[in-house]
C-alpha cells in the first residue's frame, strides 16, 4: 500500500510504501477510491489539535470496499462499498457512550487523528462504525458526505427547527447543509470570506435566499446560525444576526480564539453551542436525508499525491466546495 505520512506537525506529508495492513479482531480492510479533503486535515497537519501521535495519515472522509475480513466480523462482506467516518472507535462502557452520547465518549479513536485514515491506498477500520453504502453514487460525490454531511446534518439539527438559517461558510460542508435546508423548506442566508466569488456563485446556484460576505449585515433577524468557518470573530457577528430566543452553533472542531463581545448580544435567551464529532446514529439519518434531498456535492478531484498541494489550497480558500483525494 502507499500512504502520504505526517511525521511533525506543520511538516509535508510524504508519499510511503507500506506494507498491506492486516484487520485485527472486529475489523476489516478497506481499499480506498476516495477520500474528501476536510479542514479538520488541516488542524491535524498544522499540529492544532492536541495528542497527535507521529506518524500518521490524515484523512476522514472515507469512500472504499472491503477487502479482507478480520475475525468475527460478520456485518460487512468482501467488496462492500462502505464509508469510514472521524469517529472511529468509542469505548462504549464511560457515562456518554451509556446515555446515547457516543460522540462525547471519554475514550474515543478518530480517523485521520489517533488512527491511520485515508489518504493512502488502504486502510484498517472497525467494522461496526464504518457505514454500509450501497452502489448508487459516485465515489468522489460521496466523499464529503462522511464528515462535511455528518456533521453539517449533527450542526443543522442542533440549531431547531427555525426557518431563517445563516451559514457562516460557504464551503464543503456549507453547500451539503445548505441543500438540505433549502429541502426543508428553509430560507438560508450564506455568508462568505471577503471577495470568495466562486463560493458566492456556487451558493447562488443552490437557490439560497441571500448570499453576502462575512463582515454584512443580513436582511434579517435568523432563528439560528450555524458557523462552519474556523474564524472565532464570527461568533459576535452571528450573535447580532440572530433574533431573540436564536441559536449560534459552532461546527467545527478547532475554531481561532473569540474575541470579547458584549453580554448584550447574548442576553435575551440567545445560545451559543458547539458540535462534537457525530454520532452512528447521525449516520444512519443523515444517509437517508441526503438520498431524498437529492443532494448533489460539489467537487474536485486530485491525485493522492498531490494531497499536500490540496491543503495549501484549502488553507488558502482556493477550493470551491469540496477537494477529494484518489489513489
Amino acid at each position: 500500500m502507499h500512504a502520504m505520512v505526517l511525521t511533525a506537525p506543520g511538516a509535508p506529508l510524504r508519499l510511503q510504501e507500506r506494507d498491506d495492513p492486516v484487520p485485527e479482531a472486529g475489523a476489516v480492510r478497506v481499499k480506498i477510491d476516495a477520500c474528501g479533503v476536510c479542514r479538520t486535515d488541516l488542524h491535524v497537519v498544522d499540529g492544532e489539535l492536541p495528542d497527535i501521535c507521529y506518524p500518521i495519515v490524515p484523512g476522514h472522509e472515507v469512500i472504499g470496499r472491503v477487502e479482507e475480513l478480520g475475525p468475527g466480523v460478520t456485518a460487512l462482506r468482501v467488496g462492500e462499498r462502505v464509508g469510514v467516518p472521524w469517529l472511529s472507535h468509542t469505548c462504549g462502557e464511560c457515562a456518554y457512550c451509556r446515555s446515547g452520547r457516543e460522540n462525547l465518549c471519554d475514550h474515543p479513536l478518530f480517523t485521520g487523528y489517533t488512527r491511520d485514515g485515508g489518504f493512502a491506498t488502504h486502510l484498517v477500520a472497525d467494522a461496526r462504525y464504518c457505514f454500509p453504502l450501497g452502489e448508487a453514487g459516485d465515489d468522489v460525490a460521496l466523499a464529503p458526505l462522511l464528515c462535511a454531511g455528518l456533521i453539517g446534518w449533527r450542526s443543522l439539527v442542533l440549531a431547531g427547527e427555525g426557518k431563517h438559517l445563516g451559514i457562516y461558510g460557504f464551503g464543503a460542508a456549507g453547500h451539503i447543509i445548505a441543500q438540505v435546508a433549502r429541502w426543508q423548506g428553509r430560507a438560508v442566508y450564506a455568508f462568505t470570506r471577503a471577495g470568495d466569488v466562486e463560493a458566492q456563485r456556487l451558493a447562488n446556484s443552490l437557490g439560497v435566499d441571500w448570499v453576502g460576505e462575512s463582515g454584512q449585515r443580513p436582511p434579517m433577524p435568523f432563528d439560528a446560525a450555524i458557523i462552519y468557518a474556523p474564524v472565532g470573530a464570527l461568533v459576535p457577528q452571528a450573535l447580532r444576526a440572530v433574533r431573540k430566543g436564536g441559536r449560534v452553533v459552532c461546527a467545527g472542531i478547532h475554531m481561532s480564539d473569540i474575541p470579547s463581545f458584549p453580554y448584550s448580544i447574548l442576553w435575551e435567551e440567545r445560545q451559543l453551542l458547539s458540535v462534537a464529532n457525530l454520532t452512528r446514529n447521525d449516520g444512519i439519518e443523515f444517509f437517508k436525508i441526503a438520498a431524498q434531498a437529492g443532494i448533489k456535492t460539489h467537487t474536485t478531484a486530485f491525485p493522492l499525491r498531490e494531497a499536500n498541494e490540496v491543503l495549501s489550497k484549502l488553507r488558502s480558500g482556493q477550493i470551491t466546495g469540496a477537494a477529494v483525494l484518489q489513489p
